[in-house]
């Protein structure tokens, strides 16, 4: 349930949000720098995830930092006609976010079992996408039809709901150490981190765009393109996307006792390639719209939960910077999402379509192959080699 209000916040932030700029007729590239910069804190908050393992426990940093969230991003629908100063507070508010998320996953990571970590995973992306779907479409109904200070209101008080579970959970005790020291801690364990072959792995798979999936930020605007109205890509992209995230993140658990997280994800990613590459092939009508839609969210939602899995795998049981660990990790993830959204939309610019599908599907069968080789590799090398006796 916790997973609910990060998604709400992100679903406010990267969707309803710029909907309402564009509302109020502010120019298309100002709504892009907008919702860049509100959403910019997925690359660096990371850098003050030392502080969620020192002095209270994540409980209490997670329950505070989505508080603050909260009221940061009620706060910015007040603020819809002063860009600057929305876009300051959209950050803010994000960075929260982000952070909270951080130290709900290392704070769960302590009192999950390791049998249930990819059940964990699952039910983390479940609640990550639904609450998105939803506020994509609940956040522009209530900017649409309630006043500013009502639904800056509504907006905190749907945020804050979900966390009312979160006191049942128990909570491992605050390390007690000062900040100063965590950071001091955090950058040499980020070092020994980097050195762990598995770990190194780990970050090489969330970087390459193995099943980053970033269509998935671009097909919204390919309605034009397959006949289809406004209001069908919005059903689409809100109820369907949430249905077919759902489905994808929960077919994690019974994969993932097939075969190991790594090989999974890339699986995932290659399994995917080839639908996109089908997606060639079919005519361009509403169907093959909803086709895409539905499926592209599906396998990416199943790569983002299977990314958890790893994650939680690399973090280990009892690591005293869990939180700090989780919050690396998620933000590795985070970086192919932007910049091969560049690279499908060179794509779209020079080739229309289907330059962004094949793009994108040959990008991540290039990195699976390559990925896939080094696994083996080190597989490989770590296979003793049995001489034959003299």
């Amino acid at each position: 349930m916790a997973g609910l209000s990060f998604g709400f916040v992100g679903g406010y932030v990267a969707f309803a949000l710029p909907q309402a700029l564009a509302a109020r007729h502010v120019p298309e590239p100002a709504i892009a720098t907008a919702s860049a910069i509100a959403l910019s804190p997925s690359f660096y908050a990371f850098l003050l995830s030392p502080m969620l393992d020192v002095w209270w426990s994540r409980r209490t940093y997670a329950l505070l930092l989505w508080a603050l969230a909260a009221i940061l991003t009620a706060a910015s629908t007040l603020l819809l006609d002063h860009l600057q100063a929305l876009e300051i507070v959209a950050a803010f508010g994000f960075a929260a976010n982000q952070l909270a998320y951080a130290a709900l996953g290392g704070w769960l990571s302590t009192v999950c079992g390791r049998d249930q970590e990819n059940s964990l995973s699952a039910w983390l992306t479940v609640s990550n996408i639904a609450g998105f779907g939803l506020f994509a479409i609940a956040g522009g109904e209530l900017l649409r039809n309630f006043s500013s200070g009502l639904a800056a209101v509504l907006i905190a008080l749907l945020v804050l709901a979900p966390l009312t579970i979160l006191p049942c959970i128990p909570a491992t005790p605050p390390d007690r150490r000062l900040v100063g020291e965590s950071f001091r801690q955090f950058l040499g364990d980020l070092w020994t981190l980097l050195r762990r072959r598995e770990v190194l792995v780990a970050i090489a798979l969330f970087v390459a765009p193995c099943a980053t999936f970033s269509l998935t930020n671009m097909v919204g605007g390919f309605g034009a393109d397959f006949s289809v109205s406004p209001r069908t890509v919005g059903l689409l992209g809100g109820a369907g996307v949430t249905v077919a995230g759902v489905f994808g993140s929960l077919m994690l658990p019974p994969l993932a006792r097939r075969m190991p997280l790594r090989i999974l994800y890339l699986s995932i990613g290659v399994g995917g390639s080839f639908f996109t590459l089908l997606m060639l092939l079919l005519p361009h009508v509403p169907s093959t719209f909803a086709l895409l839609v539905l499926g592209e969210n599906t396998v990416q939602a199943c790569a983002i939960a299977c990314s958890l899995g790893i994650t939680f795998e690399a973090i280990g049981a009892q690591n005293p910077l869990a939180a700090t660990n989780y919050a690396v990790l998620n933000a590795a993830y985070n970086v192919p999402i932007t910049y091969m959204l560049l690279v499908d939309g060179s794509g779209y610019e020079r080739w229309g379509v289907a330059g962004a599908l094949a793009v994108d599907a040959v990008a991540g069968l290039i990195a699976c192959l390559a990925l896939g080789l080094l696994i083996a590799l080190l597989a490989q090398r770590r296979v003793p080699q049995i001489l034959p006796a003299d």
